[in-house]
């Protein structure tokens, strides 16, 4: 699969995929970023592989923090907020994002969760279904296209034989969780697959409870020299909003909300926490179908076709807490977000091959359509309100889109029996656009168009060194759209209207690095720099809006290292280090980190196995100091946190097998950020992370 349109054609691979499940790390079989599956090993970039077995044993599989920690240069923050994705950053990239996924590619299996726009969600993705994870970083990124300082891509794992499996998952803080799967091959060719999940939470803070429902069902078809996969998902997740803490707060009570008060009956009478009076919440919901029909040619210089489409819909309401006399200007858009998203998509590839070349070429198109709604959250009036915390009079309408046009190549050609390289490069076109109906006195017309063209070239180089040593080389250029939320606001507060003076962002991004594969030992190692030129980033941050400029250079630049050690059957252990320079080399924050980056990271394991006893692991994770706004005014405190599993399986009548995991999480009870809101306009940046926690997952799974 080709970085970019390939993440699409994977849902075409799926039959092929097993070939990673089940094996040993140094064996991991990957299809991100490269032209057809290929050794981890044995590309020349840098990328982690989480396989099944970790994703069980990491947690509920609710939440990509759960396992992915364990990747270098990732950072997965959950925010213990369901009304807010987690905060994802790869190598500095994305770190920025106020909510959502920003400037990182998502995808799960195939369909993309990142729009055209350059704007995600990971909340959808089938953890529980999933065979591995795979996570790209670095130059070869960029052959995904806009917006793709890294990849995070999710594969589900092929239908082989009958079975299902049924789950529970009951922990602290009210969260339970029931999960089940049935899979089966229907002959002549056929299989299927249908799960689905339940999930509630009340959560440690006031105003955090949680649902999720999902459903997902998949439906394969393997012929002669065809095989077509059609793949339809469900998402409901009705969410509470905690918000965030200011310093004071944070250190005062960090288990409360917000200490803002709001008085909702005459003076004299008590004062209401804003969370509570506002019942600060959003609810999503998302369906969505994709097709893969993949085609081989056999053994002539056309190897392989594939076509894969998609077409989906999101819907997303959320009631803030904007204050009722803020919301009386003429341009602003009100204290409810309300809009529902269509997108979709196509991608079309083929394979050459000859001697000692493989070509990948194709063509990519991604568009959506915002309706994208405003609205008081209030009825009544702003001095003598009927009620808080409800959609009220309507004071935004504007249909939003964005779509990308794209062709791509990429290229693996063996120069020499210890020398190979890689090359490719993807040339698109992005339009964004703003149509706005609602035009008033005061609230003139906003509508606005933007279009940007970008070329994003890479190379590599691998070099076979030793038997066990493998070094290589990458360097590219990248290219980051601003999306459209950053683009509904003027820059300087100076007003609604489409911020046509924002421009996109490029850079130049280098990575040498080193893989080491002998007897029980593994390394990985990685030093990468990314100069950035007009980097976006916030320039006001207040009463519910925010508008964005370019600010000029920065640099991310640091080092990654991972290892593993297996020294006898029952034993191992993982290490992972990230060093992290992430700054602005000029302009007002010169010196100064970026918003939302930390200097370092690690990850450590230690596993032991026994056939009587299960598994048992000791897990470690640390994170640097994370500046919390581009002024570097105040830092979250790093930390460190372990924790505690148990996993064990025993047989059961009719080849099935009953599974029980039990983990505690942040053993020592530490207080933590474990999250920031980055340029928060209120200075309410922190969120806690969670307090001593308690699992207990019971599984039931196996052939009927």
């Amino acid at each position: 699969m080709l970085a970019c349109a390939a993440a699409l054609a994977s849902l075409g691979a799926l039959a092929q995929e097993g070939a990673a499940a089940g094996q040993g790390a140094t064996q991991q079989v990957v299809v991100t970023g490269s032209v057809r599956e290929r050794v981890a090993a044995e590309v020349p970039y840098a990328i982690g592989v989480i396989g099944r077995e970790e994703l069980r044993a990491a947690g509920p599989m609710i939440n990509l923090s759960e396992a992915l920690s364990r990747v270098p240069g990732l950072i997965v923050n959950n925010r213990n907020n369901y009304a807010q994705d987690l905060q994802v950053s790869s190598r500095g990239f994305g770190a920025r994002a106020t909510f959502g996924v920003r400037g990182l590619r998502l995808y799960s299996d195939g369909i993309p969760a990142t729009m055209p726009d350059g704007q995600g969600q990971v909340s959808h993705f089938d953890l529980a279904g999933a065979s591995r994870i795979e996570v790209l970083r670095g130059p070869f990124s960029v052959l995904y296209g806009n917006s793709s300082g890294g990849v995070i891509a999710a594969f589900s794992s092929p239908v082989r034989e009958r079975q299902g499996e049924v789950a529970l998952d009951m922990g602290s803080d009210g969260l339970r969780q029931l999960r089940g799967s049935v899979e089966a091959p229907l002959g002549g060719g056929f299989d299927l697959r249908l799960s689905g999940s339940t999930m509630e939470y009340d959560g440690f803070r006031p105003q955090m409870e949680a649902k999720r429902h999902t459903f997902n069902a998949r439906l394969g078809w393997q012929g002669e020299s065809d095989r077509v996969i059609v793949q339809a998902g469900y998402f409901s997740q009705p969410a509470q909003d905690p918000l965030g803490l200011t310093r004071a707060e944070f250190n005062a009570n960090p288990y409360g909300t917000t200490q803002g008060q709001v008085r909702t009956s005459p003076p004299g009478s008590p004062s209401v926490p804003v969370a509570q009076v506002f019942n600060t919440r959003k609810d999503a919901e998302q369906t969505q179908v994709g097709v893969s029909w993949k085609h081989s040619f056999g053994d002539g210089v056309l190897r392989e076709s594939q076509v894969a489409a998609y077409s989906g819909r999101r819907s997303v309401t959320q009631w803030q807490s904007i204050p009722l006399n803020v919301q009386g200007a003429p341009t602003h858009s009100g204290g409810v977000v309300d809009f529902d998203r269509e997108y979709r998509g196509i991608d079309a590839r083929l394979r050459w091959s000859w001697e000692d070349v493989d070509l990948l070429t194709g063509v990519a198109y991604e568009t959506q359509g915002d309706d994208r709604r405003g609205f008081e959250n209030f009825t009544g009036t702003a001095a003598a309100p009927t009620a808080l915390g409800v959609s009220g009079i309507q004071r935004r309408d504007e249909r939003n889109r964005a779509t990308t046009r794209d062709a791509y190549a990429q290229l693996d050609w063996k120069l020499a029996s210890t020398l190979n390289a890689s090359a490719g490069v993807r040339s698109g076109e992005i339009k964004l656009s703003t149509r706005d109906f609602y035009v008033r006195t005061g609230n003139p017309d906003d509508s606005g168009d933007l279009k940007f063209n970008y070329t994003n070239p890479v190379l590599g180089l691998r070099w076979q060194a030793l038997p066990a040593l493998q070094l290589h080389a990458s360097a590219a250029r990248g290219f980051e759209s601003p999306t459209l939320t950053e683009l509904a606001y003027r820059s300087g507060g100076v007003g609604a209207g489409f911020n046509t003076a924002l421009q996109p962002q490029s850079s130049r991004q280098f990575e040498l690095g080193a893989k080491w594969r002998e007897g029980a030992w593994g390394m990985d190692a990685a030093l990468f720099r990314a100069n950035v030129d007009n980097e976006i980033g916030v320039d006001t941050n207040s009463g519910g809006r925010s508008s964005y400029k370019n600010v000029g250079h920065t640099r991310r630049q640091g080092a990654e290292l991972s290892t593993t050690w297996q020294p006898q059957a029952a034993w191992r252990t993982q290490l992972g280090m990230t060093y992290l320079d992430a700054s602005y080399r000029d302009g007002a924050f010169v010196g100064n980190r970026i918003a939302g980056t930390q200097r370092t990271s690690a990850f450590g394991e230690v596993a032991w196995r026994n056939a009587g006893l299960g598994e048992w692991a000791l897990e470690a994770r640390a994170l640097g100091r994370t500046a919390v706004n581009d002024l570097n005014n105040d830092f979250a405190p790093g930390y460190v946190i372990t924790n505690l599993r148990w996993i064990k399986s025993w047989p059961l009548a009719g080849g099935r097998k009953v599974e029980l995991l039990a983990r505690v999480d942040n053993l020592a009870d530490k207080v933590y950020a474990g999250s920031v809101i980055v340029n928060e306009g209120n200075g309410r940046y922190f969120e806690t992370g969670a307090p001593r926690s308690f699992l207990l997952g019971v599984r039931v799974y196996g052939g009927f």
